[in-house]
C-alpha cells in the first residue's frame, strides 16, 4: 500500500471512530449531552473528536432543543485594585454546589484599560464592543469570547467607532446604539450586526441621542433611556425601536416614568431596580399601566450600584465586589417589607459592576 493510500485509510478510520465504543453516535450524543456544563472542559480532554463535538454548533443546538442548556452569568467589572482600574470578566454557575464567581482569564490586552465598552451575548459568544481610554479615541474594535472553546478572537468591527453606548441582542442580531464617537461620526446613529453575513450596517435616526443610560428588550422591541435631549428637554427621555418598521419612536410615558434604574425582563414582565433610596424592586403592570412595588432588598446584602441578570424566574442583583442576592419573583415573600432572598459570597475587592449578561449552552 502506498503512503498516500495509507494516510487516506487512517483518515477514514478516524472519521468513523465512534464517540463511545459499541454505541451509535446518536445514542452516544444522547448520553454525553446530559453531562453538566461545568464538566465540559473535562470532556474536551478525552479526545479530539469529543473536543470538536463539545465546541460545535450541533452540540449547542442539541442541548437547547432538548432543554439541556445551562445558563451562566457573565459580568463585566472594573477592578480598582492598586488604582489600575482594569476591566475584568467573571462568570457564575448558579446551580453549582459551591456557588462562587470565577475569573475568566486572558481578556484582550486592548480592552483592559478601556472604558465605555458595550457588553452583550450573541449565541455562545460574549462580545466586548467599542470603548475609549485616556489617550485613545472611541474605537470600532469588537472582541468575542467563545464560551465553548474558552478563547478570545477579534470580530467584524463596528460601522462607527463608539464608546458609552447601548448594545442589545434581538432576533439573533446585535444593535449598537448612540454613544460618543469620533468627530466625523453621526451622534444619532445605530449599527446592526448580522452574523449570517458577518457584517455591520449603519443607520441614523433623529430620535436617538448620544447620551445612553439604560436599555432592555421587551416584547420584541429595544428600549433605550437617554440623557436630556436638547430638542425635547425632560427628566426622562426614552425611545423604542420596532423591527417591523425599522424606526425609533418615543416610548410610552407611563412606562418611562418608573424606569429609574437597571431593568430586566422575566417571562415577559419588566422589572426595574430603584436605587434612589436603598434597593427596591418595581414591576411594570401592563394591564393597569402602572408601576407596582415588589419589595425591598436587605441593605445588609446589597452593595449599590447594582446591576440585574435573570435566569428563568430568578433575578440576580449584583453589586460592588460581586455581592449577589437572588430570589424567585414568582415565590418571593416579604418579612417586614424586606424580600426573602439568598446570597452568594462576594469578592474580597470592591470591583464595580458594569454589565451582566446570561449565556446558555
Amino acid at each position: 500500500m502506498s503512503e498516500a493510500n495509507s494516510e487516506e485509510a487512517v483518515q477514514i478510520q478516524q472519521t468513523h471512530t465512534p464517540l463511545l465504543s459499541g454505541l451509535p453516535d446518536d445514542i452516544a450524543l444522547f448520553c454525553l449531552a446530559r453531562v453538566p456544563r461545568r464538566y465540559h472542559t473535562l470532556l474536551k480532554c478525552v479526545s479530539k473528536r469529543w473536543r470538536d463535538l463539545v465546541c460545535s454548533e450541533h452540540w449547542i443546538s442539541y442541548r437547547q432543543k432538548h432543554n439541556l442548556a445551562e445558563s451562566w452569568i457573565y459580568v463585566l467589572c472594573r477592578d480598582k485594585a492598586d488604582r489600575l482600574e482594569r476591566a475584568c470578566l467573571y462568570v457564575l454557575d448558579p446551580i453549582s454546589l459551591k456557588r462562587c464567581w470565577k475569573l475568566v482569564p486572558s481578556l484582550p490586552d486592548q480592552c483592559l484599560k478601556r472604558k465605555g465598552m458595550a457588553f452583550e451575548v450573541l449565541g455562545n459568544k460574549v462580545c466586548l464592543l467599542g470603548g475609549c481610554g485616556w489617550f485613545e479615541d472611541a474605537t470600532d474594535e469588537v472582541y468575542c469570547y467563545d464560551a465553548s472553546r474558552n478563547t478570545w478572537d477579534s470580530a467584524a468591527p463596528l460601522s462607527t467607532a463608539r464608546c458609552y453606548f447601548a448594545c442589545e441582542a434581538l432576533n439573533e442580531k446585535l444593535y449598537a446604539i448612540g454613544g460618543v464617537g469620533s468627530n466625523l461620526s453621526d451622534p444619532h446613529s445605530w449599527d446592526m450586526y448580522d452574523p449570517s453575513t458577518n457584517s455591520w450596517t449603519s443607520h441614523s435616526d433623529p430620535n436617538i441621542v448620544p447620551d445612553i443610560e439604560e436599555s432592555f428588550v421587551l416584547d420584541g422591541k429595544i428600549y433605550i433611556r437617554c440623557g436630556v435631549s436638547s430638542t425635547m428637554p425632560s427628566n426622562v427621555y426614552a425611545v423604542v425601536y420596532k423591527p417591523s418598521s425599522g424606526t425609533w419612536e418615543h416610548a410610552d410615558k407611563d412606562l418611562v416614568s418608573g424606569w429609574s434604574g437597571p431593568a430586566i425582563v422575566v417571562e415577559g414582565n419588566l422589572y426595574v431596580l430603584d436605587q434612589s433610596s436603598g434597593t427596591r424592586l418595581m414591576m411594570w403592570e401592563k394591564k393597569s399601566r402602572e408601576w407596582i412595588a415588589v419589595g425591598r432588598l436587605s441593605p445588609l446584602l446589597t452593595r449599590p450600584p447594582c446591576r440585574l441578570a435573570a435566569i428563568g424566574k430568578s433575578i440576580f442583583v449584583i453589586g460592588k465586589g460581586l455581592s449577589t442576592v437572588m430570589f424567585d419573583v414568582s415565590t418571593a415573600g416579604n418579612i417586614g417589607g424586606v424580600m426573602v432572598s439568598s446570597s452568594i459570597p462576594r469578592l474580597a475587592g470592591d470591583d464595580d459592576v458594569i454589565c451582566c449578561k446570561v449565556l446558555s449552552i
